[in-house]
């Protein structure tokens, strides 16, 4: 006897023995049970999910004769009847399978249409099952438009397609259409315990694991490859050759990969990257486990209790998840996706795949931030003038003790403990840095610069428009980053950091910035703008911090715009000639319409 696949040995007789698309069965099976028929059906949905299953089904359900003879409509056929034997053995006349994608003219649909008019021989219904009908010309679906609509009451069609966007709306219009979903990799991996139980075969968890996520949702995807795995191990399914069979990559080389990205070990990638090519294994497969893992990263980093206790590589990603901030998994995320579309434009596939890796890593913001002070060594207490102390209010705003507000509080005179150096004060704009003479036998090397703190950056709530807080730096920076600008001194991203940065402390030597974005906060893009300003005649290094920005150039020139926009809003309003056609006429004006004047510079 020859031997059966298990995708057919296997395939659905009854609406029980269907998994993963409860949701059809039930909708059928209530209408056959209740009697309520609908002339025609449309099932949607990928490959090997179950349409022409389904399909032969409902057309045993309503020519069931039952195993004595006088059964009738059921939603559960008895599959020993001559009409139920006829049906799965594929020789029923009165069941009638159409594959429009060789039979799409309206000659074979008229052919099929002709036999519409005679009742059925054997059976209680007609039942026209067309498969990929979205292959169907125009004019077959013209043809049987009509008859669609209005069948005679012993006729049922049955359309199937994987396309249903290229149905036309006047067949969706007259069929019940049901979407059978693809299935999960777990109902597809029980399933496959099932069947290689009843097969008698020995299989592993992990190697039925890999089958299933390789199926893609495709029942019947799964099975071929289980015959394929069978073979190729010899009547065993062991996940190691199931793997070596399906090219798969090693969560192992995913998980070393992932720890390697987040410690910013570029060694250990592109070792692992090597190890893929010397293995053969797939790199877009890689990519594509990537991605899995980093999606289950991302859900236990926003909700901790979806953890997967079941799943023995639960731990491993609770530990990886744990390892990078949520930020950082959405961004690898995000880059191996796009990476897969890449493969296939590289001459290799594993020097993309390398240049992917070492995207990430580049991409991976750095752990050494930029210190938020200009101390170059700590000074004890007693080396610095009593001055108002900045402390933290609960709200997070800065606050200074009561005392150093008190006029008649003297500054603590220094010890003659303290170390050698000085401490230089904020410099106001266009002002020399005063200079303290150094005692005798000290040195001049700097202890520390007071850092005029900020507040937190505030948003106009009725307007939109970022907020600015007026600054003796935010004059002086906004002046000297327009005359930058004005002489093409810095352009692109250098330009944007001079724009988005806000000057919060400078002393003769060293200014200090910040920015909100690190992206911004480049060493290419520092340099070009400590030479820009080296050039404008103010030699001096610079530091950027990231944080909070109350008063920079950007925010001015978008509160100056919108300053602008309203006084232009305004002058418009006011004009009697539009109130007198508002008035008269109902006129209104277009939002967004109104655009203010922009200034010629002489």
């Amino acid at each position: 006897m020859s031997y059966i696949v298990l995708a057919r040995k296997y395939r659905p007789r009854t609406f029980s023995e269907m998994v993963g698309q409860e949701h059809v069965v039930q909708a059928l099976s209530n209408a056959l049970e209740q009697q309520r028929l609908h002339h025609a059906y449309l099932f949607t949905g990928t490959r090997g999910v179950g349409k022409t299953t389904v399909s032969r089904i409902l057309a045993k359900s309503l020519n069931c004769q039952g195993a004595d003879g006088n059964g009738g409509i059921t939603a559960a056929p008895c599959g020993v009847c001559q009409a139920c034997t006829d049906i799965d053995s594929g020789r029923f006349v009165d069941y009638t399978e159409l594959d429009a994608a060789s039979n799409r003219g309206v000659d074979e649909v008229q052919q099929l249409l002709e036999q519409a008019v005679y009742k059925p021989v054997q059976g209680r219904f007609k039942v026209f099952m067309i498969d990929e009908v979205h292959m169907l010309t125009g004019h077959a679906f013209n043809a049987m438009l009509k008859t669609l609509e209005e069948p005679p009451e012993y006729l049922k069609f049955v359309l199937a397609t994987t396309d249903p966007q290229k149905v036309p709306v006047t067949v969706l219009s007259r069929c019940l259409q049901f979407n059978l979903r693809p299935m999960a990799p777990e109902t597809v991996q029980e399933h496959l315990a099932h069947v290689l139980a009843d097969e008698k075969v020995e299989a592993e968890p992990g190697a039925l694991r890999l089958l299933s996520r390789a199926a893609r949702g495709s029942m019947r995807d799964a099975l071929s490859l289980t015959d394929q795995a069978i073979a190729f191990g010899a009547g065993q399914l062991q996940e190691a050759a199931v793997r070596q069979m399906l090219g798969s990559v090693d969560r192992s080389h995913v998980f070393r990969l992932i720890e390697a990205l987040a410690a910013g070990d570029g060694k250990t990638v592109v070792e692992t990257s090597e190890a893929l090519r010397l293995h053969g294994l797939s790199a877009a497969a890689a990519l594509e486990e990537m991605s899995m893992v980093l999606q289950r990263m991302a859900v236990l980093q926003a909700v901790p209790s979806a953890s997967e206790g079941g799943d023995e590589e639960a731990a491993t990603i609770a530990r990886l998840a744990q390892m990078l901030p949520a930020d950082e998994t959405q961004l690898l995320y995000s880059i191996c996706l796009h990476g897969r579309t890449e493969l296939g434009l590289a001459p290799d596939e594993y020097a993309a795949l390398t240049m992917v890796l070492l995207r990430l890593l580049a991409f991976k913001p750095s752990a050494s931030q930029e210190k938020k002070t200009l101390l170059t060594r700590p000074a004890p207490q007693a080396a610095v003038p009593a001055s108002p102390r900045p402390t933290e209010n609960p709200d997070g705003r800065p606050s200074v003790s009561p005392q150093a507000n008190r006029g008649d509080a003297p500054a603590a005179p220094p010890r003659p403990t303290a170390p050698p150096g000085r401490v230089l004060p904020v410099v106001e704009p266009r002002q020399p840095a005063p200079r303290a003479a150094a005692p005798a036998g000290q040195g001049n090397d700097v202890v520390g610069v007071p850092v005029r703190l900020q507040p937190e950056p505030l948003r106009d709530t009725a307007t939109g428009v970022p907020a600015v807080t007026p600054t003796p730096e935010g004059d002086f920076w906004q002046a000297t980053v327009q005359q930058l600008v004005d002489r093409e001194a810095i352009t692109a991203l250098v330009r944007e950091l001079a724009l988005q940065a806000q000057l919060v402390g400078r002393d003769e030597g060293h200014w200090m910035l910040r920015v909100e974005r690190e992206s911004l906060n480049q060493p290419a893009s520092r340099e070009r703008l400590k030479n820009a300003l080296q050039a404008a005649g103010h030699a001096v290094e610079i530091s950027v911090e990231v944080g909070a920005v109350s008063d920079s150039p950007a925010r001015r020139n978008a509160h100056a715009a919108w300053l602008r926009q309203q006084a232009a809003e305004q002058i418009i309003l006011n004009d009697p000639f539009v109130q007198q056609m508002q008035r008269d006429f109902g006129a209104k004006i277009v939002p967004g319409s109104i655009k203010p004047v922009a200034k010629t510079r002489e």
